[in-house]
Order: C-alpha cells, then structure tokens, then sequence
C-alpha cells in the first residue's frame, strides 16, 4: 500500500505528463500551421492596427482587473496591525 506522499507524487508524475503532451500537441500543431501557411494577396484596413492595439488593451485590462488586489498593494502602505490578545481565555468547563 503506498502512503500519502507517495500516492501525492505519482499524481503530480502523471498531471506533468499529460501537461506536456498537451503542451507538445499544441506547439506541433501550431507549427504546421505556420509551416502550411500561403501567401494572402488581401487589402488590409488601415484600422486593423488600431484593432489589433485595442486587442492587446482590453487583455491588460481585463488581467489588471483579476489582479487588483496585488496591484493596490503595491501602491498603498499598509501598517502592520498589532494583535491584542484577551487577557483570559473562557474555559469550557466554566459555563454556570
């Protein structure tokens, strides 16, 4: 029978090799996809530019809007609160 920790590990094995072959599977396909791509002979928009920033905008916001707590305490000082503690604790035994 194997013991916690041990049954813990060979979980995390098996999780980092499906995250691998996952991984892998997609940089291979993105690859062929790159590697099979043809020449477009289109007309760009001028504004497809400025779609591609707004793209990248709405992403930073959106992860700043997740991340709002970190980012806050990086702009406010926080004074650490001293801790007071009782000056007797109630015994259980005490309730009558």
């Amino acid at each position: 029978m194997l013991g916690k920790f041990q049954a813990a590990s060979i979980q995390r094995k098996a999780s980092m090799k499906r995250l691998l072959s996952i991984s892998l599977g997609i940089f291979i396909t993105l690859c062929l996809i790159v590697g099979t791509e043809r020449r477009a002979w289109g007309y760009v928009d001028p504004g497809t530019g400025l779609v591609a920033l707004q793209t990248i905008a709405s992403v930073a916001a959106a992860y700043a809007y997740i991340v709002r707590r970190r980012i806050r305490g990086w702009f406010s000082r926080k004074e650490k609160a001293s801790v007071t503690l009782p000056a007797k604790t109630a015994d259980p035994t005490e309730l009558a």
